[in-house]
């Protein structure tokens, strides 16, 4: 995705890189907040596949039933016992869940995926966007604390999936909490590290709502690691993009992909050279999966993404490209969209030297067929034109 040109970040080269397994112990008990979603539902896949038995809990306000037809998940608990590779599903809110079908259970593994995204959606109701990303975060960390997580609580004493010890005041029973690239707000550094600092605009804007409420997540998780032992492992994701990610909310490569397959104008907001890197889904679960499961992990913060840069102009022209479609290229003022003051990131470019070095993250999957897949899966999933379908559907030769 490196477009070469003057003014483009490189990769840094942080030397050799270790590969570390991302296997799970048969059995191992996963939570998954969000499972229905893009990303949860990719995740709750590969975790089944390694093994695990996943209780997914999503209120399907933005996830979909469909994103799981491949787990097939129950609409009840699991049956007691080693059913590896089983999953369940729980339609709810996540703080009516924590009192309800899941009080009194407790996970060796949480992936705390469930928040407000997309920025049309915060954009709308930002009250509501602060309340789910940070006033159930908190309320999960406490359920945890309380026994939710293997080792805490009532099961304190108790030894985690390997049977190995972990931090003081639990066992190796690990959160994965979901950041976000918006923490580091408008800072002008490039490539952004996490040590760096984060820099937000006025609370009047209500734009920043969203960057400021995940900054809140991790300092709770955080803060929970350090007071209780709560093996808590930050992943800041930056444009994660594949199959199943809709263009509702205003994720820009659906959004692209779905117009291109319609031969329709492909809407580029701002003058189109705000940089961004794309990574495809599959790499990103890989990472979380691995980092997780890697001791040295926990309490600690990580970049996960691509770190190859593009212009959201040469991404529409690759969209354009790959799909093959007749479709044009127009450019529309943030204010026609968002309203007056909207602020948008000129540059969001991730440092992968820290996740590099600790577990090897190398995304693998080529962004040309990334936008394939995409392509496919909106195809098949909305009936788009009769071209895009013989391009890219269940019957097309892109198959």
């Amino acid at each position: 995705m490196d477009q070469g040109g003057p003014g483009t970040d490189r990769r840094v080269d942080a030397g050799p890189r270790v590969r570390v397994p991302a296997g799970h112990v048969p059995g191992v008990r996963a939570l998954v907040t969000g499972g229905a979603g893009f990303l949860g539902s990719h995740l709750s896949e590969r975790l089944a596949g390694q093994g695990a038995r996943v209780t997914i809990v999503d209120d399907l306000s933005t996830g979909r039933l469909e994103n799981l037809e491949a787990l097939r998940p129950t609409p009840g608990p699991l049956p007691l016992g080693p059913d590896a590779g089983a999953a369940e599903l729980i339609v709810s809110d996540l703080g009516h869940a924590l009192e309800g079908p899941l009080a009194g259970r407790s996970f060796d593994r949480v992936y705390h995926l469930a928040a407000s995204v997309g920025v049309r959606r915060v954009m709308d109701d930002p009250a509501d966007a602060i309340e789910r990303n940070v006033v159930l975060t908190a309320r999960l960390m406490r359920w945890l604390v309380a026994g939710g997580l293997a080792g805490f609580g009532a099961a304190a004493g108790a030894v985690g999936p390997a049977g190995a010890a972990g931090p003081a005041g639990g066992t190796s029973g690990r959160v994965l909490i979901a950041s976000s690239s918006e923490v580091y707000g408008k800072s002008e550094r490039a490539p952004f590290a996490e040590g760096d600092d984060s820099v937000f605009g006025p609370t009047t804007a209500l734009r920043w709502s969203y960057a400021c409420s995940k900054a809140l997540d991790e300092h709770l998780a955080l803060a929970h690691h350090q007071r209780h032992g709560l093996g808590v492992v930050i992943a800041r994701l930056f444009n994660t993009v594949g199959p199943r990610q809709v263009g509702d909310y205003g994720m820009v490569l659906p959004r692209f992909v779905g117009a291109a397959l319609r031969d329709e104008p492909l809407e580029v907001h701002g003058d189109g050279e705000q940089v961004r890197c794309l990574c495809d889904v599959r790499d990103v679960v890989d990472g979380l999966c691995r980092l997780t499961e890697h001791p040295g992990a926990v309490g600690g913060v990580f970049n996960i993404g691509s770190d190859q840069p593009m212009t959201i102009s040469e991404l529409a022209a690759r969209v354009v490209r790959v799909v093959g479609s007749q479709s044009l290229v127009v450019k529309t003022p943030y204010q026609r969209v968002f309203g007056a003051g909207f602020e948008d990131l000129r540059r969001r470019v991730p440092d992968l030297r820290k996740v590099r070095a600790l577990i090897g993250f190398d995304p693998g999957v080529p962004f040309d067929q990334t936008i394939r897949d995409v392509a496919r899966w909106i195809a098949d999933a909305d009936g788009c034109a009769r071209g895009s379908r013989d391009r890219f559907g269940r019957h097309g030769a892109g198959r």
